[in-house]
């Protein structure tokens, strides 16, 4: 019998994913099409009837933008946001600006998905020099988080992802979960498959193959210890989420030159 619901999200396309680049850390709007998934998110969500109580988002501004943006079209723009760095994008150390279709070509299509894709692999760490490193670890916006700047993360895995985010799912998220709040979490493709493998149980070696598209909900139905009674569910037309999901895939691999 389910117990409790949660819904979570990649936010919509950004900016910088439009490019096909590692965006990671670095704040980047929406795209056009990426206010346009959030704004249909909402629509989708409204319709099947979920009303919120609680949004959780990382202090990223494509993963706030979304939830607004959802929240709008639903009619719930009172509803409270809560965002930490804890749920903020896997942080991309060197590669971050880089091109992943560039990097394939350069790198192998297989390293590519490695480190974008696996659990325990860590990407070169960022440097003083990288031309992001000040924009980043300069921004106000981690000088109120709960670790010093200094203690920030300069590239991780999936596993230092799940690690970072794991407290504050255990000591913010779930008790509002458990006090019965329906509750929305707005993040990133990364800290959503990371959150994903701790409630189902995902293996290391499985979870390289869960993909998440942009601005697509997806729903938990979860038993009175948090278990989930079944596999996540995409929800919208599932035609058009595996088109989306083929399109994330691909993002990773050499670019055909047409003759």
């Amino acid at each position: 019998m389910c117990k409790y619901r949660l819904v979570l999200l990649r936010h919509g396309e950004g900016a910088w994913t439009k490019e096909n680049r590692f965006c990671s850390w670095v704040d980047q709007k929406l795209s056009s099409d990426g206010i346009k998934e959030a704004q249909n998110c909402g629509k989708h969500l409204k319709a099947l009837g979920f009303e919120f109580d609680l949004v959780f988002t990382s202090v990223l501004s494509r993963s706030i933008q979304t939830a607004w943006l959802i929240l709008e079209e639903m009619g719930q723009e009172w509803v409270p946001i809560q965002s930490s760095w804890r749920l903020n994008e896997r942080h991309y150390g060197a590669l971050i600006g880089l091109n992943r279709a560039e990097m394939a070509l350069n790198h192998g299509e297989e390293q590519v998905k490695i480190w974008r894709r696996s659990y325990d692999v860590t990407p070169p760490p960022i440097s003083e020099s990288h031309p992001y490193y000040e924009e980043i670890y300069n921004d106000r916006r981690y000088k109120c988080s709960d670790v010093s700047q200094d203690n920030l993360p300069k590239a991780e895995s999936l596993k230092d992802v799940l690690d970072r985010l794991l407290p504050y799912w255990n000591e913010k998220i779930v008790p509002e979960l458990k006090s019965g709040k329906m509750i929305l979490i707005s993040a990133h493709g990364n800290s959503s498959r990371a959150l994903l493998k701790h409630i189902e149980g995902i293996s290391d070696e499985d979870i390289i193959n869960v993909t998440l598209p942009t601005g697509v909900p997806i729903l938990l139905e979860l038993d009175e210890n948090l278990h989930p009674l079944g596999p996540h569910q995409f929800l919208g037309d599932q035609e058009a989420i595996q088109a989306a999901i083929k399109k994330v895939e691909d993002q990773g691999k050499v670019k055909s030159v047409e003759k």
